[in-house]
């Protein structure tokens, strides 16, 4: 039998965040985590995806590259979708659609390293993740690479180890983990190499 996918339900508003995780309540399929370390899937709640949101999406992110986030909002366009994609996000719901059937749904696919968006919303995201893997820089700046992450790259790129991009960059050691963990966990690769190595395919750095 598959083991339950642990998950944890944040947000700002404690009457959503009640609301969204009593739909997950009696569901086999996954477990309502008492502490966000033992949570595989973070779900944040939100009205919109605003700065508050999105930082959510990258904390919870931040520590596990093996983690996953699925934002559940009210308000959901494309400008929205690629903010919280490039937070992080891999599902995305629509308030008026988080029944716990497509909740629970979305979650177990985000946990086996699918994006999930809705219908209306699929031809914006196809069509910047085209432009991605075509190398058009004009068209990544929603899923590329910041400036930050473009150095630790590049200097990833020339062999330099952790603590010598840290001292280079005057970052801690801490930081430049992160950085190439947030890479990793947003563009689904498997670790620095590999991130090294798609950011040269595509010209990002």
């Amino acid at each position: 039998m598959t083991r339950p996918v642990p998950l944890i339900v944040r947000s700002t508003d404690p009457v959503l965040r009640d609301g969204v995780t009593a739909q997950f309540r009696g569901r086999s399929e996954v477990s309502v985590a008492a502490r966000e370390d033992d949570a595989r899937v973070g779900v944040v709640v939100a009205d919109e995806l605003d700065r508050e949101a999105l930082t959510a999406c990258r904390c919870f992110l931040r520590s596990d590259g093996e983690r996953r986030v699925v934002v559940v909002v009210s308000h959901l366009d494309d400008h929205a979708l690629l903010a919280g994609y490039d937070a992080g996000a891999s599902g995305f719901v629509r308030r008026r659609e988080a029944v716990p059937e497509r909740l629970v749904t979305v979650v177990l696919a985000v946990a086996r390293g699918e994006v999930t968006v809705p219908p209306d919303l699929v031809g914006g995201i196809l069509t910047h993740l085209s432009r991605l893997q075509s190398g058009d820089r004009a068209g990544t700046t929603s899923v590329g690479l910041s400036p930050r992450e473009a150095d630790v790259l590049r200097l990833a790129s020339q062999g330099l180890e952790t603590s010598e991009i840290a001292e280079r960059l005057a970052y801690s050691e801490r930081t430049v983990k992160g950085v190439v963990r947030d890479i990793t966990t947003r563009l689904q690769l498997r670790n620095r190499t590999h991130a090294v190595a798609y950011a040269v395919k595509h010209g990002l750095i």
